[in-house]
């Protein structure tokens, strides 16, 4: 799968052992930095993972800053990007079964390397249930265009 990633300072060392584990499980990688501990803002990195996963050139994208609160926040400004901070296994499934997530942010302060592996061998295998679900998603999109979804 074709995957785009994107950090804050904050999470530059989880980032870089999160990459060589999906590497190692077959994935292609874009990474969209940072590449330093020079302080950065956030909401740069989550726009360039999110505009890679709205034009298709990854399927699906990943976020990790501190507590991963502000990558989601910025990433879900994005038409349709629905990012999911998960810090379960459980909530990793059900933001694919029922929300069909197509970003998974994640906090370095809040959550170890080997919990975020787990979360995203989760997430990258859950496929999308679609049918009662989709009418939802479909309503979130045209209420986000302004447009009533009744």
């Amino acid at each position: 799968m074709e995957l785009v990633i994107g950090c804050d300072h904050a999470a530059i060392d989880a980032k870089t052992e999160i990459v060589q584990y999906l590497k190692s499980l077959g994935h292609d990688i874009i990474d969209e930095g940072t590449h330093s501990l020079e302080s950065v803002d956030y909401p740069d990195y989550a726009a360039k993972v999110s505009q890679k996963v709205q034009s298709g050139v990854a399927e699906r994208g990943i976020l990790i800053c501190g507590t991963g609160l502000g990558m989601s926040i910025a990433a879900n400004r994005f038409q349709g990007i629905r990012a999911a901070l998960c810090f379960t296994e459980e909530l990793a499934e059900l933001s694919r079964l029922h929300n069909d997530a197509n970003v998974l942010c994640l906090g370095a302060r809040t959550q170890s390397v080997e919990s975020m592996k787990s979360i995203l061998s989760l997430w990258l295998t859950t496929e999308w249930e679609g049918d009662r679900h989709a009418r939802r998603l479909n309503k979130i999109e045209l209420n986000s265009r302004g447009q009533d979804a009744e």
